[in-house]
């Protein structure tokens, strides 16, 4: 019998949260599985994964400046030809999964799939609500990061998918955040805001931008941190609106951890999401988080507004109010706010590392049984 594989998809390594689940999930099961390999078009991530791993795909650097879909192209024709030499194989894909799932069909393959942001983002138009309804069925197993995805994914898709939470590690977080960090940005006398994420339409920050504006005379600054096409149409606006001095925006940080512990409220403005890994680090750290209330993940990981509060997607209005409900001087409203912090993070155990990453074992392991794939 030929020696049995478990071959992870992922053609395009890109930042954020999807990213650290991805590093978080391969390095766990390369500790698990004998022989485990990786699809990509990013093979700078080397450095970041467990030597145990073995890498697929181009060696040229020029690669990684190439948009998402030439490297799904790339990666596929990869795929079909490890495929074609290697018969006793599961594929693992966290990414393009439509595409994996066809060449997996094809070739007679077992395929898992990760779905990781709300249906919200990717099957609006009828055609792809009905490509995705035939390929989702032919996945072996569909995996998502939050209850309320699965409720969309089901009911929409009619299938039966597994909820695994994304891992956190409370602790390495913490620990991160103690780094020192020299940033003159944030004044003590101030209300000190932050959010973290790509510079992109789904994240929204301009709705974040807006709600600035209405209380910009106030006793605040806000910091951005991210990177993304989006960049040039935020900062046009803060020039426009004058916010220069309250908002800055700085790229993205391999370590944001340090930032949000010197911030007093951390704030998602998203219009969809799957589990955003920035609240629960924002959790981690105690702080008081205000979100939208998008599909999905937000209402779950706060507890439907018990441990933070919830605002409707592009309000930014209520968003300003909630803001500076944080600067009023009133114990009632503070103890209230620090009730929801204390409440946030005494469930954070439900995204425990170790207790989520069995999870993933545990379900890959039974289509991958005694040297062969059941």
């Amino acid at each position: 019998m030929s020696k049995k594989n478990l071959l992870i998809f992922m053609p395009s390594v890109e930042g954020g949260g999807v990213e650290k689940n991805f590093f978080l999930i391969i390095n766990y099961l390369s500790n698990k599985f004998s022989n485990i390999f990786l699809i990509t078009s990013d093979k700078l991530i080397k450095k970041k994964i467990n030597h145990k791993i073995k890498l697929i795909g181009p060696d040229s650097s020029i690669w990684q400046t190439k948009s998402r879909y030439p490297k799904y192209f790339i990666c596929i024709l990869y795929l079909i030809m490890f495929l074609i030499v290697n018969k006793n194989t599961l594929i693992f894909a966290l990414q393009a999964n439509l595409y994996a799932t066809l060449i997996a069909k094809i070739f007679g393959k077992k395929i898992i799939t990760r779905s990781n942001a709300s249906s919200e983002g990717w099957s609006k138009n009828v055609l792809k609500k009905l490509i995705y309804k035939v390929f989702l069925k032919l996945s072996d197993q569909v995996i998502v990061n939050s209850y309320d995805f699965k409720k969309e994914l089901d009911n929409k898709f009619k299938i039966n998918s597994v909820v695994i939470f994304n891992p956190l590690n409370k602790f390495e977080i913490q620990k991160k955040s103690r780094e020192k960090l020299k940033f003159n940005f944030y004044k003590k006398s101030k209300i000190k805001l932050i959010t973290v994420g790509r510079l992109v339409d789904q994240k929204d920050q301009l709705t974040l931008l807006r709600a600035i504006n209405l209380i910009k005379e106030k006793n605040i600054q806000l910091l951005i941190i991210g990177n993304g096409k989006k960049e040039k149409k935020l900062i046009d606006y803060i020039v426009k609106k004058k916010l220069s001095s309250v908002v800055k925006i700085i790229p993205y940080k391999t370590n944001p951890y340090k930032y949000i512990k010197k911030a007093n409220i951390f704030i998602l403005t998203s219009k969809f999401e799957g589990l955003p890994n920035v609240l629960l680090e924002a959790l981690a750290l105690k702080k008081y988080i205000i979100s939208t209330n998008c599909p999905t993940g937000p209402r779950e990981i706060l507890l439907n507004g018990k441990g933070g509060d919830l605002v409707k997607i592009g309000d930014y209005k209520t968003l300003s109010k909630k803001i500076l409900n944080y600067s009023i001087k009133n114990k009632k409203l503070k103890k209230k706010l620090n009730k929801k912090i204390n409440l946030g993070y005494q469930n954070l155990n439900r995204f425990d590392y170790s207790l989520n990453m069995q999870k993933y074992y545990n379900l890959i392991k039974r289509h991958y049984v005694d040297g062969k794939i059941i």
